[in-house]
């Protein structure tokens, strides 16, 4: 009989009674531990997640009362509330335990006891546990998810040889548990990649959390991917859920991962290597259940050449490495990806639109598409919205003519190439970082951080 994965802890000062518990349950679950003083009851909630607690009523010679029970059952529900808590008690005492069962505890077994009914007690309070857990996240992720996450995943949509190469290798690694590393230029369709490898993966019923690395404030690094403890800092009110156990039994996807500062490079890699997550502010280890999805528009093997990313780090999330070709390496598929786009936004706005003509196709098939897939459903959604044309013309087509004119003085050096993008970008767009960062292809957050760098 294989054993369940669970964590029982025993609480008796009887250690006969433990002996005897601990022999009847080892043979079911994994994990039984035992304690014959209940102020060491803290000690075990905080350093193990406990899924099934069997505490006593009474512990003092001559006191029969069941206060005790009663004050460690208030003690563990407000410590660990997801923890079921079975009492044990003698025959004399059910009036006692029916009041410790209206105040939070899940059932009680009579001294002595048969296997039989301890094992059926325990095994049910485990799938108790287990779906209190489950519950917990569920309700977290409908708190916390991003519009991003809500959003349906727009199609995989190509047939040129760079796209049939990529969605083939999809098809191998999505079944794996494979870490895998996405490449690709802004706006190439990594999260769409990303969610097709979770929808094609065992994991595709639980969650997908998408967190972009990019505009994560550093100093909420921890506290937003590894959770924290009530009272780990001033605002916490609540032991609160990181990402990583949001996406348990699911997939989590780390995008703009080359946008990590060193310093945190290493505790992500921490987490990733052990496959457990402390949460801020409290010291028990929890057990990680995730694929891990990453990806990047920076070139990141020569980010570690040069030490701004960490080898051991790349090593960890690249198992697969999936790259992305840009849409002016996959020009066959344009004519389709326009297809896709004029289809979703004519029902969109509601507009009778009878495709595009042969002049606004060519035009589209000799633009060099800087900003890739996504800027192709930006122009054919200004085109929608604007044409009062019965078919797209070149008219309605509003492509970015303009060049940048970036004169190094015949310096090729990337820092100073982009010092100067970022400087001509802030110029073109008078100062609106928001705009400045979309055109250049960053978050806001990213765009900052380069200004800060340049110190501009």
């Amino acid at each position: 009989m294989r054993k369940t994965a669970a964590s029982i802890l025993i609480v008796d000062d009887d250690d006969d009674i433990l002996f005897s518990a601990r022999i009847s349950l080892k043979k079911y679950f994994t994990s039984i531990v035992t304690e014959n003083n209940p102020k060491k009851i803290n000690n075990h909630l905080t350093k193990n997640t406990i899924d099934v607690v069997i505490l006593d009523m009474n512990y003092r010679i001559g006191f029969e009362d069941g206060k005790e029970g009663l004050y460690w059952l208030k003690n563990i529900k407000e410590v660990s509330p997801e923890t079921t808590i079975l009492l044990m008690t003698a025959f004399g005492s059910v009036n006692l335990a029916v009041e410790a069962i209206k105040k939070g505890a899940t059932d009680f077994i009579l001294k002595p006891w048969t296997t039989e009914k301890l094992y059926a007690a325990v095994n049910a309070g485990v799938e108790l546990a287990r779906s209190k857990r489950k519950n917990t996240q569920l309700e977290t992720i409908q708190e916390h998810q991003d519009k991003e996450f809500h959003k349906k995943t727009e199609h995989i949509i190509g047939n040129s040889s760079a796209m049939k190469s990529a969605t083939n290798l999809v098809s191998k690694v999505a079944p794996t548990d494979a870490n895998v590393l996405i490449l690709g230029e802004n706006g190439t369709g990594k999260f769409v990649f990303a969610k097709e490898i979770h929808l094609q993966s065992s994991r595709k019923n639980y969650p997908f959390i998408h967190v972009d690395l990019g505009s994560l404030n550093e100093n909420l690094f921890e506290s937003e991917l590894f959770g924290y403890a009530k009272g780990a800092f001033t605002d916490a009110q609540k032991d609160t859920l990181g990402r990583f156990e949001l996406a348990k039994g699911g997939t989590i996807f780390l995008d703009e991962i080359g946008n990590l500062p060193l310093h945190l490079q290493s505790k992500l890699l921490t987490v990733i290597q052990n496959r457990k997550v402390t949460r801020l502010g409290e010291g028990k280890e929890r057990d990680l259940d995730v694929r891990i999805i990453c990806a990047t528009n920076a070139p990141i093997h020569k980010m570690v050449d040069e030490q701004t990313f960490r080898q051991d780090l790349l090593f960890r999330i690249n198992t697969i490495e999936l790259n992305l070709p840009a849409l002016r390496e996959r020009a066959d598929d344009i004519s389709l990806l326009a297809a896709h786009f004029l289809h979703k936004l004519t029902q969109k706005y509601r507009k009778k639109i009878n495709g595009y003509s042969n002049e606004a196709l060519k035009a589209m098939e000799n633009y060099h598409w800087p900003g890739n897939i996504r800027e192709i459903e930006h122009i054919v959604e200004r085109a929608v919205i604007i044409t009062d044309n019965p078919k797209i013309e070149v008219s309605d087509l509003h492509f970015s003519t303009k060049k940048i004119d970036v004169n190094l003085g015949g310096s090729l050096n990337l820092e100073d190439s982009e010092k100067i993008l970022i400087q001509q970008a802030i110029q073109k767009h008078q100062g609106n970082i928001s705009r400045a960062a979309k055109d250049l292809g960053l978050t806001r957050a990213a765009l900052y951080r380069r200004l800060e760098k340049h110190q501009l």
